[in-house]
Formats: structure tokens, C-alpha cells, sequence
């Protein structure tokens, strides 16, 4: 799998933006702030309808205009594929494979496979569990449409289980309906646990060893689903928290609190860890996560890293480097050096400079 071509029309700080991408590794070099992480960003949206930062469709679309264009051409084995994107300011954004307009986004999963790599990746351990459910929910939901599915369900039912609670405080004859969303939330809830349960099975696998290698044997690495509340007791649950629910207005039970635990030698280092060995278990997670979609869909996935290199030392840049030599890369970097210094292997070069991009030979 990998990405043949983009193209950009009214993006972040980009005009028009044409580029023909080689199958190998893609380096996009600058000075900071010149928008290689915006090319980036429109990739990985093109793939899976969301940005990687989080931006909503009007923060992307370039100053001074209402409306902007993505058209990406993927090729899977031997066939093409061909993503158009319109994001517009007030509506929500368009898209179409191969010019047939498709209504739900996740219909667009399955087209590419996307593994992006950002220097805020490294801090997934150290942050708090927001983060980690959101590493969880971006891969499983470029692995499963079912998965997408349930979490837009279950989102859907929580935010209309919080409103129910608020509006009680006003209309208190509503209280009989709260089983209802009660039902749909255990529901929904319970496949989400069951799925997490299960990629964080096959994830923990993989990581042992990657994180054995990165360490030199020195540390084991264990990860470990912690759900808010296991999936058969999640109904009973919401009833023994119901009055407390009312009373603060909000859900306090659910796979909307989960969180992941990292350890190392067995210690917890989401707590007690050092800065070193939560980065490099990051690196673990992150890489771990490309050989498990290989696994899953039986051909590799896009990487996409974000000036990822210069926050690692040079061992770890090694490994990095090292692993993703059969894989679609596309880089951003501010200098070639890196690459030099481990004689890795160059594919196409393209030097950014305030949303113009020229190829290097």
C-alpha cells in the first residue's frame, strides 16, 4: 500500500500544492513553520477524515477562504484508488472514492492504512488518559469499521445521557427515560471494552520484543488494559451510580474513562518512570502498532513522522530507521543529516520554503 500523489487547493498555507510521492522514503526538509507538517496532516485527513491535531474542517481551510480541496491517489497491490476531499467553513466536509460521493466517513476506511508518528507521541505515557484512549480509538478505527461504528454510537448515547442528566434538574418527570440511554450505553460500551481488551492483547505481543531490542534486554515492557468498569458489570454500574450521576450532571462510569497502563520491570511508568524510559516505551507503542497492522490487513501501512528523529538519541533513531525500510515513509525533518550519518536510503527529496515545494535531486 502506499500514497502515488496529493494534491492541495486552499489548505492551511497552501494555494496549490501538486506532488508525485515515491512507494520508498518521502523527506519533506525546511526551517520550522514553513508547512511540512501540513502536508502531513492533509495525508493522514485524506485517509481518515480526521486531523491528526485535532483541527476542525474551518481551522484548515486557508485565511481568506471558504473552502478547501484534498485529492489523493492511493494504490493498493494492483489497484488504484482515488480520495476527494472538500471541506467547506459551515457544512460538513464531502468526500468520494473514485468520484462516487460517499455519506458516511466510514466508508472511506479500509482505502489506507496510516501510522503517524508526532514528537507529542513521545509524551502518550506521560500525559494523561485522554491520550492514551485516543492512541487506542485512532488505530482501531482504522483497523475496524465496526469498531468506528460502536464509538460513534457510544459517543452519541453519552452526549445524550449527559444532557438528560442536566436537564432533569428542570424536568425531573424525564428520570424514567434514563434507562433507556442506560441500556444503549452498556450496550454499545461493552463491545468498545471487548475490542480494547483485544488490541491491547496483540499490541502487548509485539511490544515485548521491539522493546527488548530498544533496551538491549535491559527492561520488559507490559501493557495493560485498565477498563472503568469490566463489560458484565457495566449495567449494573450505571444503576449504583445513577444518583451520583444526577447530582454531578454527568456519566461517571464507562470505556469513556479507560486508560492503559504502561509498565516496565512492573513498575507503573505512567508514575514512577523516567523521562528516557517513557519515550522509548512510546517508541515501542507507536512501532509495535505498525507491525500489528501489517498482521491485521496483510500489507503494510503509510508512516507518517512528523520531525520525530531529532527528538530521539542516535541508537534510537537507528532502530527507527531500521524498521521502516519495506514501509511508505513520508518525513518531515529541518536538515538531512541524520539520514546521511546512517547511510539510510533516500527516495525523493522535497525542500519546503512558506507553503512552496521544490524536489531536490
Amino acid at each position: 500500500m502506499f500514497i502515488e500523489s496529493l494534491e492541495l487547493q486552499n489548505f492551511r498555507n497552501y494555494k496549490t500544492l501538486s506532488l508525485q510521492f515515491d512507494r520508498g522514503t518521502n523527506i519533506l526538509f525546511g526551517d520550522n513553520a514553513q508547512g511540512k507538517t501540513n502536508i502531513l496532516e492533509a495525508v493522514y485527513l485524506g485517509g481518515t477524515t480526521k486531523s491528526h491535531r485535532g483541527s476542525k474542517d474551518r481551522e484548515m481551510i486557508r485565511f481568506g477562504q471558504d473552502e478547501a480541496h484534498i485529492r489523493m491517489q492511493v494504490k493498493r497491490e494492483a489497484v488504484s484508488c482515488r480520495i476527494d476531499m472538500h471541506l467547506k467553513k459551515n457544512k460538513s466536509k464531502g468526500i468520494a472514492i473514485n468520484g462516487v460521493p460517499i455519506r458516511k466517513a466510514s466508508e472511506l476506511f479500509g482505502a489506507v492504512n496510516m501510522v503517524f508518528f508526532s514528537p507529542e507521541d513521545l509524551q502518550i505515557i506521560k500525559e494523561g488518559p485522554g491520550e492514551r484512549r485516543r492512541f487506542l480509538d485512532l488505530e482501531l478505527c482504522q483497523l475496524s469499521k465496526v469498531y468506528l461504528n460502536q464509538l460513534t454510537n457510544y459517543n452519541k448515547i453519552l452526549n445524550q445521557r449527559n444532557k438528560l442528566l442536566k436537564d432533569l434538574a428542570f424536568m425531573p418527570d424525564l428520570l424514567p427515560t434514563l434507562e433507556v440511554w442506560d441500556e444503549q450505553l452498556a450496550s454499545y460500551g461493552g463491545q468498545l471494552i471487548l475490542a480494547r481488551e483485544e488490541f491491547v492483547e496483540q499490541l502487548n505481543e509485539i511490544s515485548v520484543g521491539i522493546h527488548a531490542n530498544l533496551t538491549g534486554e535491559k527492561e520488559r515492557l507490559e501493557l495493560v488494559y485498565e477498563p472503568n468498569v469490566q463489560r458484565e458489570q457495566f449495567s449494573l454500574m450505571l444503576k449504583k451510580n445513577r444518583d451520583k450521576d444526577i447530582r454531578f450532571k454527568l456519566s461517571s462510569v464507562g470505556p469513556h474513562r479507560d486508560d492503559l497502563c504502561v509498565k516496565i520491570n512492573g513498575i507503573d511508568i505512567r508514575k514512577y518512570g523516567s523521562q528516557g524510559q517513557q519515550r522509548t516505551a512510546a517508541l515501542s507503542l507507536k512501532l509495535s502498532e505498525i507491525y500489528l497492522v501489517k498482521r491485521l490487513i496483510h500489507d503494510t501501512p503509510v508512516l507518517l513522522l512528523d520531525d520525530v528523529l531529532s527528538e530521539l538519541d542516535g541508537s534510537r533513531q537507528n532502530y527507527l530507521l531500521q524498521s521502516i525500510r519495506d514501509i511508505q515513509t513520508l518525513i518531515t525533518c529541518t536538515g538531512l543529516d541524520d539520514f546521511v550519518s546512517h547511510q539510510f536510503n533516500i527516495n525523493r527529496v522535497f525542500r519546503v520554503i512558506d507553503g512552496r515545494v521544490f524536489q531536490n535531486n
